[in-house]
């Protein structure tokens, strides 16, 4: 077993810049995240061992274009939350030696669509055979099917999932590179377009173009690069099923109920002594279903925590400090975003910092919930 602690992020970057970047593919945006890190870092490709990206772009794309030969690469793909299940692999390659330096990239020309691939369900996929036919074809109307059937049974209402939105905006607002930093309220986002009912479209995800890197190596030898180091204390991932119309239960995640508690349990650490949380919000329910799968809220109670304001600036869990999926930016897989706002909080840098915060829980989720990554990060060494 990997102990916490034994592994550190040492960079973290995001693309010079993100939103609409119309004059960069996807492998330029993979590519200028990953320079940014290392240039943070004080580190050549060459120095780099270990490659991990996710599709369309494949490691051995990603290591040539940046002149690196690896010793273990990653390409694990499981939607957006592929990223969390890449530093739990790459945690476990440095622990078993396989790599000493080890690059995780993303770069999504989601908004310019620049070098971008579409990947419609093909028809003769399980979803192509037995859910497009009924409709239901992208997040916007995959998602409502279990949202829909978990506030019935929660008795959550239209004006707390609106109130997810109008908490991250507040947050965008401290962020300068938010994509939406003007105030809403409950009304505003009840009275914005309907997309696909119960969603309104400032209860969705941004569309935008971005990337992301990090770099991992031992905590031993975090002592010798520049920046401070996070420490990893636990990762947990699963998998449920690809198709949002077989969940086991509408109202709660299988791949969340695992992913979260195997990281917190492998950390080693009490649910109250988090001060951060980031939860993949690529569409407003989602910061609900996490705070209840992963145990911070009883089944129901998740709502009424974020009314309370327990989740905005100042409350007792600050949660999407960057203003989230919804407001500071979503390319198509978010993942690499939350662990970056997560790694920043961590070190002290965040437009939105969170006075004296010593650990941070990050959480993804995959395609329409059939997938699952948590990391446990904290800035002091156990």
């Amino acid at each position: 077993m990997i102990r916490p602690g034994e592994i550190a992020v040492v960079g973290a970057a995001e693309s010079t810049k993100i939103g609409a970047v119309p004059g960069m593919s996807q492998i330029m945006l993979h590519a200028d995240a990953a320079l940014n890190a290392m240039e943070e870092t004080g580190l050549k490709p060459a120095d780099i061992d270990g490659v991990a990206c996710v599709g369309p772009m494949m490691p051995q794309q990603i290591a040539h274009y940046l002149g690196i030969t690896p010793k273990w690469v990653d390409g694990t793909g499981v939607g957006g939350c592929s990223f969390m299940l890449h530093v739990r692999h790459a945690a476990a390659a440095i622990h078993a030696g396989y790599a000493k330096t080890i690059l995780i990239t993303h770069g999504e020309s989601g908004k310019s669509r620049i070098n971008a691939t579409p990947r419609p369900p093909e028809p003769e996929s399980l979803n192509g055979q037995f859910e497009v036919p009924y409709g239901p074809f992208g997040p916007p109307t995959l998602f409502p099917i279990p949202v829909l059937r978990y506030m019935k049974e929660r008795g959550v209402s239209h004006e707390d999932l609106a109130m997810v939105a109008v908490v991250q905006r507040e947050w965008a607002a401290k962020n300068p590179r938010a994509m939406f930093r003007d105030p809403i309220t409950v009304d505003d986002v009840l009275n914005s377009r309907m997309i696909a009912y119960p969603f309104r479209i400032l209860q969705c995800c941004l569309v935008t173009d971005g990337g992301g890197a990090l770099i991992l190596t031992s905590a031993d030898r975090a002592k010798d690069f520049p920046t401070k180091p996070v420490y990893i204390l636990g990762t947990g991932e699963s998998v449920e099923t690809n198709m949002v119309s077989q969940m086991k239960d509408f109202t709660s995640s299988s791949a969340f109920r695992v992913a979260g508690p195997t990281a917190i349990e492998a950390a080693g650490i009490d649910r109250s002594a988090v001060d951060h949380m980031m939860i993949y919000d690529a569409f407003a329910h989602l910061p609900l279903y996490g705070l209840e799968d992963l145990g911070f809220c009883k089944p129901g109670e998740a709502a009424g925590f974020i009314r309370e304001g327990n989740t905005r600036p100042g409350g007792k869990l600050p949660l999407n400090t960057n203003g989230g999926g919804l407001s500071y930016t979503h390319t198509g897989m978010y993942g690499m975003f939350a662990l970056q706002e997560s790694i920043r909080q961590m070190r002290g840098t965040a437009p939105a910092q969170v006075p004296n915060a010593k650990i941070s829980v990050c959480h993804g989720v995959g395609g329409m919930f059939s997938a699952s990554g948590t990391v446990v990060f904290s800035n002091q060494k156990p």
